[in-house]
This record gives C-alpha cells, structure tokens and sequence, in this order.
C-alpha cells in the first residue's frame, strides 16, 4: 500500500523531534553530571579553608587568653598593693585622730572640774547675796510701812490746806488733763488742715478751674411730664374716644397718664420713666396731625413712635461717645449711654452730666500727667447703672458695676463707678478724679434743683445735729444748704474746743446726711459786755 506523500513528512518531522529530544536529554545530563563534579570540588575545598580557619582562630584565642590571665594577674597584684598602703595610711590617721581627740577630752574634763569649782563658789556668794536681801527687804517693808503712814498724814495736812478732798482733786485734775488734750488736738487739726491747704489748695483750685474754663455746657432741666399742644379743645374729646376707648388705648401701649383737664389748647403727659413719657408724646402729636385716632391706628403710631425713639438712643450714645472721644465700647453699652438722654437727677440730665465729668475728669487727668483717655471713659459710664436702676434692684452704682463687668470693662473703670459715690475707698488716681469730676458738675450752681419738702428737710435736719451739742446756742443753715452758722456759748467752748466741735459735726453731717457737693461748718465764739455812764 503507498502511503501518502504528507504523511510521510509528518513522520519524518516527528522522528527529526524526537532525534533531537533524545540527543538534548543526553547533553543536560552530561553537564549535570559536571556540574555535580564541580560542586563537590568545591566543597571539600571550602571545608579544608574553614578548617584551617578555625585553626587559627583557636590558636590566636588560646594566645590572647594567656596575655590577658597575665595582665589580669598584674592588675589585680597593683590594686592590692595600692589598697594595703590605703590601709595603712587610714589606720594610722585613725590613730592620730585618735589620740588627738583624747588629749581634747582631757582638756574638756579640766575645764569641767574648774567651772564646777567656780559654780560652787558662785552658789555660796549667791546664798549670802540672798540672805542680804532678804534683810534689806524687810527694811524695804518697814520703810515703806512707814511711808505709808507719813504719806496718810501728809494727804490730810493737804486736804485740810487745799479744801479738797482725793476724789475732788482726781476730778479736778482730769479736768486740767481734759483741756490740755482739747488744746493739744485743736493745735494739731489747726496745723494739719494749714498743711493740706498749702499743699493741695493751689494745686486743687488750679486744676479745677482749668477744667471748669475748657468746659461749657448746657444743661437743661428737665420736668416730670410733658405737655402736647392741640389745636382746639374739639380735639380732647377725639383723643378720648367713645366711652374712653382712645385714652385707655394709649395708656395700655405707652404706660404713661394723660392728664385732660381744662387746660386749654394743651394735654399733659405724666410718668416717671422719660423714655416711655417721650413715646407718648412723639404718638400723640402725630396722631393729632394725622385726624385719624383710633385703637388700630394708636397701636401702629406709638410702634412707629418706640422705634423712632431707640433710634434717636441709638444715636444720642454715639454722639456721646464721639464727644468724649472714647473708642472700643460695647454696642450695648452705647445704647445704655443714650437712653440717659432721658434720665434725670435732681432735674440734671444725666447724659449731660457724665459728659460734663468726662470732660473734667480727662482734662485733670492730662494735667496730672495720669491717663486721660482712661479717665474720660471712667467719667462716661460712671453713671451708666441709671439707665437701668428702673429695671433692676440695687443701687445705679451696684448696676453699673454688674453691667460693665458684664461687657469686659478694664477693672480700673470698674473700681471708679464703685467709688464715685464713695461706697468704697478710692485706691487709684482715676476714682480719685472721676469722684471729684462728679461732685464739680453736680455742685455747680443752676445744674440740679429739688423739691420744696426735700429742700426743707435737709435744712432741718442739719440745724438739728448742730442743736443737738452742748454748748451750742443757736445754728443757722444759709446758701440753701451749703454753709451752717453754729453760734456757741462762750462761758462753754473755748477757741481750742471750738475747732474740735466743728471736727466733730462735720463727721456727723458727712456720715447721717446726703447733699449735692459740700457744706461749710462756720463756728462762731463772741463775748460782749455792755455798760451804760449815766
């Protein structure tokens, strides 16, 4: 049978593949099988090298081992020879401390036995020096037994002589002592307040009448009500409304009494609080020019009428602020500034007062070389706790402390508002100033008033404490209260008691009284005698 043609290619393909397998497989072992011979070659060379290796190690170990034994052995032969001679050396120290301290001992214990000899001798000198006083003592006793008895006799020659008995002369005596003291003080006080005068006076009245000359301000003295013009009397009865629904309206949204009486052509505008008062009257007059009043429409007007007033607080603080030239203040502080716009006190704006004192309390302050900027944002809130004293419990100046502690107020503001009334004691120059800025602008005259009850009170009550001293035989309060004429009993105050007493009732006056500014105590002492020739 022929075979095909690319069969027997095929077959000659594969017996060529296999050929050459066979062939391949018979040159890989070959050079394994070198490699192999190669290898182990190579080991048993690198072990006769290791081997070696090792050999010379050990014996170089072996050679240092030895040197080092004898280096051991050498060193520790030299520590024990240094430490034997360290041993000696010590031992004999020892030695002469030794006998140092023994023969130290033996000093001490001469020294003993001869301080025990002198404390013998000194106990025996001390027995008799006792015994002696002893004996002197008694003596003592027996002169002073009689002494007594001289003293007895002669305390009744003299009482017989003076017509005074012991008790008497005591008395007599504190009288003398009491006088010369009253003398003693009256000098001092007379010789201190010369001093403060020298002293302060110039420098007082300098500073302050700078301060008062670079400062002129209006103020206006404001009323407890308000009073709205109208145009006819038709208008009252608008204003009032059906049975009074109008009035009521206004009242309930402003808190503030309308007086309608027969005031002509005028309605008046009651409250204390001059914010609302102003509220009110702001709602009023434009419901009057608009005609149309009712509840609606008085509703919307004084909403209209608040806001406008917060505005103007708004802007009457930042010109307070701009004025004063105090930078950095809280918003709300600003705003607490402005509502003082319509605070009053004894009829003084309070908004003009603290101008007034921060102007004054900066322009002394530039002159004392202290802080200026500081002492006109003291003298600008000092007041500040007014603005809130309708509000809340508590004095202005406890309120005024809380809020600027409330708005991170400098601790020297702070103290300042605490001490401007003198609550408590002054301890930096910028209360001292805004203290004295305070009582400058409420002092000066026209700048507060009060009422007629209150004006005669006060009056009373300070001829009533100077009435109230021995000695004093009429008082009389002059300048509205600013100055007391004390007319004394010459036969009881001397000139020396005289300015002890006016010490004395100024305290009084200064601790059981309230007053704007200061009053003069004016002490006055006359004799007279009076003869007719016939």
């Amino acid at each position: 049978m022929e075979v095909p043609f690319y069969v027997a290619i095929i077959i000659g393909i594969a017996a060529l593949l296999v050929g050459a397998a066979i062939s391949g497989f018979i040159c890989f072992k070959q050079g394994v099988a070198h490699r192999i011979k190669t290898a182990e070659a190579q080991f048993e060379s690198a072990e006769k090298e290791s081997a070696r290796i090792v050999e010379e190690a050990t014996e170089k170990a072996e050679s240092l081992k030895k040197n080092a034994l004898v280096e051991a052995k050498d060193e520790i032969y030299a520590l024990r020879t240094n430490a034997e001679k360290e041993i000696q050396r010590m031992k004999n120290d020892a030695e002469k401390e030794l006998k140092e301290r023994r023969s130290e001992v033996s000093r001490s214990e001469r020294r003993i036995a001869q301080k025990e000899e002198n404390l013998d001798r000194k106990t025996d000198k001390m027995e008799k020096l006792e015994e002696q006083l002893h004996q002197k003592h008694k003596k003592a006793d027996e002169k002073i037994a009689e002494a007594e008895q001289l003293k007895s006799g002669q305390m009744d020659i003299l009482e017989r002589i003076s017509g005074f008995t012991q008790e008497q002369a005591k008395e007599h005596l504190l009288q003398m002592l009491d006088s010369e003291l009253n003398h003693e003080k009256a000098v001092k006080i007379s010789a201190y307040e010369q001093r403060l005068k020298d002293e302060c006076d110039e420098k007082a009245k300098q500073y302050i009448s700078l301060s008062i000359a670079r400062l002129a301000a209006d103020t206006v003295s404001e009323m407890a009500v308000s009073v709205v013009a109208i145009p006819n009397d038709e208008m009252k009865g608008r204003i009032i409304g059906r049975e009074g629904r109008n009035i009521r309206a206004l009242e309930t949204l402003t808190g503030v009494d309308l007086i309608i009486d027969d005031t002509p052509e005028a309605i008046t505008l009651s409250c204390f609080d001059h914010v609302r008062r102003e509220i009110a009257r702001i709602a009023l007059e434009r419901l009057i020019q608009d005609g149309r009043i009712h509840p609606a429409r008085i509703e919307e007007t004084v909403e209209k009428a608040r806001r406008e007033v917060e505005l103007r607080i708004k802007q009457e603080g930042e010109r307070a602020v701009m004025e004063t030239n105090v930078n950095g203040l809280n918003h709300e502080l600003v705003r607490l500034i402005g509502r003082l716009k319509y605070r009053t006190s004894f009829r003084q704006n309070v908004l003009n007062h603290s101008i007034e004192v921060a102007h004054l309390a900066g322009i002394m302050a530039s002159e004392l070389g202290v802080d200026a900027a500081l002492a006109r944002r003291a003298g600008l809130l000092h007041d500040i706790g007014k603005s809130l004293d309708h509000e809340i419990e508590g004095s202005h100046v406890q309120i005024g402390v809380d809020v600027c502690k409330k708005y991170k107020e400098s601790p020297e503001v702070i103290h300042a508002i605490e001490a401007h009334h003198g609550d408590v004691e002054c301890r930096t120059v910028i209360a001292c100033l805004v203290q004295a800025a305070d009582a400058i602008s409420a002092a000066r005259p026209a700048a507060r008033s009060e009422n007629y009850e209150n004006y005669i009170k006060r009056l009373e009550k300070l001829e009533e404490i100077c009435n109230s001293y021995n000695g004093v035989e009429k008082s009389f309060a002059i300048q509205a209260g600013r100055e007391v004429r004390i007319m004394v009993k010459p036969e009881h105050i001397n000139d020396d008691d005289m300015k002890v007493l006016a010490r004395e009732v100024a305290k009084r006056i200064e601790n059981e009284m309230e007053y704007p500014g200061q009053i003069k105590v004016n002490m006055i002492r006359e004799s007279r005698t009076v003869e007719y020739a016939k």
